[in-house]
């Protein structure tokens, strides 16, 4: 069974970027996640206990990354990706991080990863 929890724009402000000016200022990333997981029991028992609670996850993700600094983003991605296989019952997740703004002639620049336990 393949069942998805998403969170989608997940806006976060972080120190990454591999210039002087970027290590020095804080930028918005965007996140959007999937997880993916099996939501049966969560649904028959109706409970938060037996499902993955999103707004958890968007307060461990953001709290990390708030903390974090990188030079590139995919190595945010990397940690943020590991993080939640980690800390929840997920058994895959799809991540796509954007740094808006990062080319100045480009509407948005990122990098999409996948891994699983």
């Amino acid at each position: 069974m393949k069942d998805t929890i998403y969170i989608e724009q997940l806006k976060i402000d972080c120190i990454v970027g591999v210039n002087d000016w970027e290590r020095n200022i804080r930028r918005q990333v965007i996140l959007d996640l999937k997880l993916e997981t099996d939501v049966t029991k969560a649904a028959e028992k109706d409970t938060i206990e037996d499902a993955i609670d999103y707004k958890t996850v968007s307060d461990r993700v953001t709290s990390f990354v708030q903390s974090s600094s990188y030079l590139l983003i995919e190595t945010l991605a990397e940690y943020v990706a590991d993080l939640v296989l980690t800390e929840f019952p997920v058994s895959r997740i799809s991540l796509k991080l954007s740094k808006p703004g990062a080319v100045s002639n480009a509407k948005n620049v990122g990098v999409s990863i996948e891994r699983s336990r």
